[in-house]
């Protein structure tokens, strides 16, 4: 974290330093795992790990790219604009709509295809720009908690050698969490508002 706020090392570099650190307390100071056993089997299994996550975000961006051509989220947008007139109305909607993107979309996808879309219309509805980004970002964690083909819960399906419907039931509570937060976020500007304006005195 260091390294990258203080502009010194990028993302990925800074997750190589991190794998670094790591290999050369496990190894050489902890002695908890042998580099001729272990790191074979824990380079194998994150190999397995990568694999599958590149998949599914293969299969997200073919998506994604369907989605571009088909016009789809332009087409809601206008939907939105000719039949959504109401504030409170408008966010429900938005919830809904980006809790489905966040599910079949990975974030990177969803904010280059959704966000400049999205962006005016919070604008002609009077809703601050941070709070929007905020309001986005939560949704689209929330779809990546929910059934069927939520991210996190394929990832943790195949992490933990279990069927995506356990560990749906095991994460219930942790949604229904996520839930009432983001309605809070939503309804409740004051929560993702009062720092930026506070910082900005």
């Amino acid at each position: 974290l260091g390294g990258m706020f203080g502009g010194f090392a990028t993302p990925v570099e800074a997750s190589a330093l991190t794998a670094l650190y790591c290999f050369v307390i496990e190894v050489f100071i902890h002695r908890e795992l042998s580099i001729t056993r272990g790191v074979p089997k824990v380079a194998t299994e994150c190999g397995l790990l990568v694999g599958g996550i590149l998949l599914i975000l293969g299969v997200a961006l073919g998506f994604t790219n369907y989605m571009v051509d088909a016009e789809i989220p332009a087409a809601a947008i206008r939907w939105v604009t000719l039949y959504v007139h109401n504030r409170l109305v408008f966010l429900l909607l938005l919830n809904l709509f980006l809790t489905v993107v966040g599910c079949l979309m990975d974030i990177y996808s969803g904010i280059v295809v959704q966000a400049p879309l999205l962006a005016p219309l919070g604008t002609a509805f009077g809703i601050p720009p941070v709070h929007l980004g905020v309001v986005f970002l939560a949704n689209m964690e929330h779809g990546y908690l929910t059934p069927p083909v939520g991210l996190n819960l394929l990832l943790s399906s195949y992490r933990f050698r279990k069927t995506v419907p356990e560990v749906l039931r095991s994460v219930l509570p942790i949604i229904a969490l996520l839930t009432i937060a983001v309605l809070l976020i939503t309804y409740v500007p004051w929560l993702t508002t009062a720092l930026p304006e506070w910082a900005a005195r």
